[in-house]
């Protein structure tokens, strides 16, 4: 009898057991699903970036209004055939084509500035923060500024703080900066535009960053103006619509960049106040 009841005992664990792994399974197999559907959405909006329009690959034209354009594993240049004043460097938003800044920088290059927007992994700036130095380091002869539009701008400043020696000033387009591109004590200029209906740019964020922007920064919202339309890649989720087209928003950022920088010497350098 005793025998009997211990295989029945036994029995019955073996059954608590598999129902136990069987349990175990289904939570493990949920984990997995879950997992791959995370991995794949992250794929997904890695690799579906923002394109460049119609508009923005015909800038990408060289010769047009007598600008080179050169498109190079590192960056897109345009650069003018009587070039003046310093050069820019310009890191492109997340998950945002380079091309499709090439309106904004062929207009900032019909000034006489060369104008070189930087290639990012995967269109992300935060995999490579330094990428202006490649520029700078290919063109020791020319002085730059240096800025980027929304997350382009945060690395573009972090780039800039840890190189005063090389950066004659910065500008941010629907962005700032954070602690490790602090400028604050710095005498390098700045310039900070922002557009009224920007439905990506987190005002309390921006605000309390101003703590990292140096007491001479120029500040310039543009009424009516949006997030997408600092370039040329149509809607941007989240975004709130403009209220004047997308022509006029960058009329207005290249005249104000163009103004500012009239007032940045090409040959002395920023440094950081005693």
């Amino acid at each position: 009898m005793f025998r009997k009841n211990r295989n029945q005992f036994g029995s019955y664990g073996s059954t608590r057991k598999r129902s136990r792994a069987g349990k175990i399974g289904k939570i493990l197999l949920v984990i997995l699903i879950v997992l791959i559907l995370a991995a794949g959405a992250a794929a997904w909006y890695v690799f579906t970036p923002y394109t460049p329009t119609s508009q923005a690959e015909q800038a990408l034209v060289s010769g047009t209004d007598k600008i080179a354009v050169q498109d190079t594993e590192e960056w897109i240049s345009f650069s003018n055939a009587k070039p003046k004043g310093n050069s820019i460097i310009f890191y492109p938003g997340a998950r945002v084509k380079p091309e499709a800044y090439s309106v904004f920088a062929h207009d900032l290059a019909k000034s006489g500035h060369t104008v070189y927007i930087m290639k990012l992994p995967f269109n992300f700036a935060f995999f490579k923060t330094d990428a202006a130095q490649a520029v700078i380091d290919r063109h020791p002869d020319e002085k730059f500024v240096i800025g980027g539009h929304s997350l382009g701008g945060v690395f573009a400043a972090r780039y800039a703080a840890a190189h005063l020696d090389h950066i004659a000033g910065v500008f941010f387009l629907a962005s700032y900066p954070e602690q490790k591109g602090n400028l604050q004590k710095t005498d390098i200029p700045v310039l900070s535009i922002t557009a009224s209906n920007d439905g990506l740019l987190k005002k309390d964020t921006y605000e309390a960053a101003r703590a990292f922007l140096p007491q001479q920064t120029v500040y310039y919202s543009i009424e009516g103006g949006n997030h997408a339309q600092f370039g040329s890649y149509g809607e941007q989720k989240d975004d709130l619509p403009a209220q004047i087209d997308a022509d006029e928003q960058r009329k207005q950022t290249v005249n104000t960049i163009l103004g500012w920088m009239k007032e940045i010497p090409t040959t002395s350098k920023s440094a950081t106040k005693k």
